[in-house]
């Protein structure tokens, strides 16, 4: 017997019936939004209230996440967001995430337009009320998704393609100085339903609310030094609690590392770098501790980050560059 045919043939069944677990997750569960470890340089895309930049100033990022590489049907995810003040009170933005599962199997594209309102508590010190509303237009491409023995097709419960959209609506607060922040959100109230029943066959898959406390603090170590601890919290109905811990050093403002871990999920490593006052790319990499680790090679994170500086000043900050 070939045991090294008999090894690919496992992983090859052991991968697809982890597909099966994520359509799973997103129909018969309540659907967990994307997960993403550089949420510190992210944090519009999950709170609305994060819009707090510079007059003259406009904030953007793209972020890119291949999940459980090597595994079938793996998570990829795509955002990306632009936000700017109106005035010293008032900050609009955009958000975009594209979330595809199962090679193209299922889609899912949320557009939404962010508003935050800022109230100056003290001399550093800010509170932000953000509110957003958008659409997510969703698809699935089940009868395209060959199998060995044929496609999703000759199963009733996968029997059509749908093409469905889905009103959005959600809020957040974001408190912050010149060396903290706390966010509290929740970036959809709306409990849309993706499949009801279907050829006959009953099946639910809700997007039940979901809500992010996050926070964060600058330690000044040394004049070139600093230390920047931060946390994620996600919670939603019919899910694990989700918890993320991270520690990051900053070196002389320009190059950042550390490393973060998701409670019984990844460890993972940081890294990010100012390739400019106005560019900062940074790269993670998550290495999963729970049964999935054993059919996945772990997950890429790339994110871009950027500044458009109309206010004429040499010198400005950003609320996402703590």
């Amino acid at each position: 017997m070939n045991v090294r045919n008999t090894k690919t043939k496992f992983m090859k069944k052991i991968t697809f019936l982890l597909f099966l677990c994520l359509i799973q997750n997103m129909y018969v569960q309540a659907q967990q939004d994307p997960e993403f470890t550089q949420y510190m340089y992210n944090m519009s895309v999950i709170n609305p209230a994060y819009a707090t930049g510079e007059i003259g100033v406009v904030n953007a990022g793209l972020l890119y996440r291949s999940q459980w590489v090597g595994a079938v049907g793996a998570p990829k995810t795509a955002t990306a967001f632009i936000h700017a003040p109106l005035n010293d009170k008032i900050e609009i933005g955009l958000s975009f995430i594209n979330d595809e599962i199962g090679d193209g199997a299922l889609n899912e594209n949320n557009i939404s337009a962010n508003f935050a309102y800022k109230l100056q508590l003290g001399k550093e010190t800010y509170l932000s009320f953000g509110a957003k509303a958008g659409v997510t237009l969703f698809n699935t491409q089940f009868s395209d998704f060959q199998l060995n023995s044929g496609n999703f097709a000759s199963d009733p419960a996968f029997a059509e393609n749908i093409n469905d959209n889905f009103l959005n609506i959600g809020a957040g607060l974001f408190l912050y100085g010149d060396r903290f922040y706390v966010g509290l959100s929740a970036p959809n109230f709306l409990g849309n339903k993706h499949l009801t029943d279907q050829n006959g066959i009953s099946a639910l898959g809700s997007e039940n609310l979901h809500t992010f406390l996050t926070g964060g603090y600058i330690f000044e170590i040394s004049e070139t030094l600093d230390f920047k601890p931060s946390f994620m919290v996600k919670s939603v109905q019919g899910a694990p609690l989700s918890v993320d811990v991270n520690a990051n050093v900053r070196y002389l403002e320009n190059l950042e590392a550390g490393l973060s871990y998701r409670f019984d999920d990844s460890f993972s490593v940081l890294v990010n770098y100012g390739i400019t006052q106005n560019l900062r790319i940074g790269y993670a990499y998550d290495y999963t501790t729970s049964n999935l680790g054993n059919y996945n090679s772990g997950t890429h994170e790339v994110i871009l980050l950027f500044d458009l500086n109309f206010s004429g000043s040499k010198r400005y900050s950003s609320p996402r560059f703590f």
